[in-house]
């Protein structure tokens, strides 16, 4: 007797019956992607934290059985790491060693010139919280990772472990992006620079060195330039790059003919960034220049993913501030007085570009 599933029992097809379609589905890999990205993240600032890339500087290598021992960890977990590590580019394997690959031999290691860690740290310790924490800022339209009812700046009350993280963070990021800054723009026919919001003063460090012709000053608040002077003598370069203590919103120094703006307006909001950029016109000489380096939002604001996620951050970590678009900043520099406005675009952790302005 046939089966109740054969042919023979089957109701019979009709010729002109078609199968129904269905709509093909993208792809739900971007969403895993998109989900587990912490983890990526994770392994990263694990790494960093058990000192993993200085440890390995120099193309020593290591094994798994010679990490657990040196970091005192179960094979397990010193096998999933070095995995975990070469998976993302981290490291590489060659005879059952792993080593640094150049990304990270460049950047993760302690002590190199464009030491990157800093920014991991911070990254970690302070930040990953406060995105914990996005749904909240969101909703609120206030910061995160500090509360303004009980202090007055981001810095006030901060722990010194925290703060230390967060300068190194600053100079880690700005090392690399004003070296590209510095390419994309042309500083030779200027002599001084005024950095305000200098921070750490890496941007003045850098630029000096690619500009034999070049001094530059740090204005940023009392406390800040004084990590900054000692950014400065670290680097050998106090002939060439000097620090005033102030609040850039009571004035600005005089004697510059290029002012520079890194990552300073997108703490603010538009007006604070309209009034400064004024301030900045009514100090600089005829023919002087103002700069703006940041990571840039395109004036259609649907990107890139850098910009728009550092404007988020600003959403976790100031009251006003977000990432901007070049067509705002031409806007605010055209109504300060600046003409001749124009956008340059390069590659860099902490910028995509610069926006610059020049007083007749």
């Amino acid at each position: 007797m046939a089966s109740q599933f054969s042919q023979a029992t089957r109701p019979a097809k009709h010729a002109n019956v078609q199968p129904i379609a269905t709509p093909e589905l993208p792809s739900a890999v971007p969403l895993m992607a998109l989900s587990t990205g912490f983890w990526a993240f994770k392994t990263l600032a694990a790494a960093h934290e058990l000192d993993l890339f200085s440890r390995l500087a120099g193309g020593v290598g290591t094994t798994v059985a010679g990490l657990a021992e040196e970091l005192g960890l179960k094979p397990r977990p010193a096998e999933m790491l070095l995995t975990g590590c070469a998976a993302l580019g981290l490291l590489e394997k060659t005879d059952g060693r792993y080593r640094n690959t150049p990304l990270s031999e460049a950047y993760l290691v302690r002590g190199t010139p464009y030491y990157f860690g800093g920014f991991v740290q911070m990254a970690d310790k302070r930040l990953y919280a406060g995105w914990g924490k996005l749904t909240e800022a969101l909703r609120t339209n206030r910061p995160t990772t500090w509360d303004p009812e009980v202090q007055s700046s981001l810095f006030d009350g901060e722990d010194a472990t925290m703060l230390a993280y967060f300068w190194e963070a600053m100079h880690s990021m700005s090392a690399m992006s004003a070296r590209k800054l510095g390419e994309a723009v042309d500083f030779s026919r200027f002599r001084r620079l005024l950095d305000i919001g200098g921070g750490s003063g890496a941007y003045d460090i850098e630029l000096c060195k690619q500009y034999d012709e070049l001094g530059a000053t740090v204005f940023d608040l009392p406390h800040v330039a004084g990590i900054a002077a000692g950014k400065i003598a670290e680097a050998g370069m106090a002939d060439r790059v000097d620090t005033v203590g102030g609040s850039f919103f009571d004035g600005l120094p005089e004697g510059h003919d290029v002012h520079l703006l890194s990552m300073i307006l997108h703490d603010w909001d538009e007006a604070t960034n309209r009034a400064l950029l004024r301030r900045s016109f009514e100090a600089l000489p005829s023919g002087g220049a103002v700069v703006i380096s940041e990571l840039l939002v395109d004036d259609e604001k649907t990107g890139p993913v850098s910009a728009a996620l550092m404007s988020l951050n600003m959403l976790i970590e100031t009251e006003g501030g977000r990432n901007y678009t070049p067509a705002e900043y031409s806007a605010w520099l055209e109504e300060a007085g600046f003409r001749h406005v124009e956008t340059v675009w390069f590659d860099a952790p902490a910028a995509s570009g610069g926006v610059i302005g020049r007083k007749p």
